[in-house]
């Protein structure tokens, strides 16, 4: 099965003047020289071979959703706008080939109809397949992992302009890398999922105090396909979801109650609710508490895209480590108790999720079952003291962060943090010896 594309074609290696870029937080800004729209492989080759001639540096940006400036570049800009769509799906080894600039909700729409999923998905889904799957995209999952996990090959456009082809089978080494790559070693062009038949899940949505949550963490995640949970912060109230395979029938959202809650309430009420406590931070506390109980019990059944996934209208800035699961509990309740005793004031819920070890280089749950903890403040709300000290508590448990989320780290640390870590830059010093793919993000997170 293949798709068309739409759109102008793009000039692979000539591109044009640019203004300034910005990513969806609006945090990252970077002003390249030129951009260029490839519309296939053999395009992206011309324009990285052609970015060389002149000496400049070579990013791709997606849908700008990363709150690092991993894609930020001085020099060509490729935009996948043109390299999008379903390449081939092998039903016989239940694989999917798709463009890298493919948004992941163009993707799943495409697998729904025709019966494939994806295995688990993170819980937004307007990235590119390609951007996602680079810095580490994830959902929550007991047994099924990242979105980069589920990858069974990729194409990847090299510093030289070679089209490389990656799996366990050729170039393994590089597969084992590029999973989540972080634009540091090449250019992927194409990628292949395992999928499998469509199947349903039932969702059931649950509010549960913290005191319960932090005490049967353990047995809720063993006992459940997907859980996580949500704790908002100057109370000792949490959302809870749990997902699980179901036999059926369908049951989803009805039309109205679905936007009810997950737009009217989720982003219109909770839109305004920021909006009213970056103006007035001593209300928090009370919106907190009132946030924390407008959101009632429900239990749905539906394919796997529309239970992962929810709108997210709502922009803010966001911090994620990845800790040993063990770590979970003791590192949340010392956040709680941080939170309890200091002057901040933080209006978005704590989100937590899990992931099994995999076996990817630089994947935060390479090697080591996984708890994740993400913080966010809303966009234009001062992050530093907050995600400085959200930071600290979480390094002094060993945690990874999102390669595409705020954090301070540096390559002296994922040297410690990463048992293949030079694994890694080796591989990238074989691949783009002169850093054709680097930019100061990359440098500070690998080093020269």
């Amino acid at each position: 099965m293949s798709t068309t594309r739409t759109g102008t074609r793009g000039s692979g290696g000539s591109g044009t003047a640019s203004g300034p870029w910005r990513n969806w937080a609006g945090n990252v800004t970077a002003r390249p020289v030129r951009e260029v729209s490839p519309a296939s492989a053999e395009e992206v080759a011309e324009a990285v071979r052609r970015a060389a001639e002149d000496g400049l540096r070579v990013k791709t940006v997606g849908t700008g959703h990363s709150f690092t400036p991993i894609a930020a570049t001085d020099g060509v800009l490729i935009r996948p706008g043109l390299l999008t769509g379903i390449r081939r799906i092998d039903r016989e080894a239940m694989t999917v080939t798709v463009e890298s600039g493919t948004p992941l909700k163009r993707l799943n729409m495409a697998l729904a109809r025709e019966g494939l999923s994806l295995t688990n998905m993170g819980d937004i889904m307007e990235q590119t397949v390609a951007g996602a799957t680079a810095t580490g995209t994830h959902g929550t999952g007991r047994d099924s992992a990242s979105l980069a996990a589920q990858i069974r090959a990729l194409e990847l456009v090299t510093a030289d302009g070679r089209l490389m082809t990656c799996s366990k089978d050729e170039n393994p080494e590089v597969f084992a890398a590029a999973r989540v790559g972080l634009g540091a070693l090449g250019v992927v062009t194409a990628l292949t999922f395992a999928v499998e038949p469509v199947f349903l899940l039932t969702a059931r949505e649950e509010p549960m105090s913290f005191d319960r949550v932090s005490a049967e963490f353990d047995e809720l995640h063993a006992e459940n396909e997907h859980f996580e949970f949500y704790w908002f912060p100057h109370t000792g109230n949490c959302n809870t979801k749990r997902n699980n395979r179901s036999a059926g029938p369908a049951a989803p959202v009805g039309r109205l109650a679905g936007w009810f809650e997950d737009e009217f309430l989720s982003n219109g009420v909770f839109q305004a609710a920021c909006s009213l406590g970056r103006a007035v931070p001593p209300v928090i506390p009370s919106l907190a508490r009132l946030s924390s109980r407008a959101l009632s019990a429900r239990t749905y059944t539906d394919i796997p895209y529309k239970v992962f996934t929810s709108p997210r209208r709502v922009r803010f800035l966001e911090m994620e480590y990845a800790l040993p699961r063990a770590a979970a509990v003791p590192a949340l309740r010392e956040l709680k108790a941080m939170l309890e005793r200091s002057p901040l004031k933080v209006s978005f819920p704590v989100e937590v999720r899990t992931a099994p070890a995999d076996d990817i280089t630089l994947s935060t749950a390479s090697d080591r079952d996984t708890a994740y903890i993400a913080v966010h403040l809303y966009q234009g709300t001062p992050h530093r003291a907050y995600f400085t000290a959200v930071e600290r508590l979480m390094t002094a448990h060993g945690g990874r962060p999102h390669w595409g989320k705020v954090h301070t780290r540096d390559a002296a640390a994922f040297a410690e943090l990463y048992p293949r870590f030079g694994e890694f830059t080796t591989l990238r010093d074989r691949l783009d010896p002169d850093r054709r793919f680097g930019n100061d993000y990359l440098r500070r997170v690998l080093g020269d």
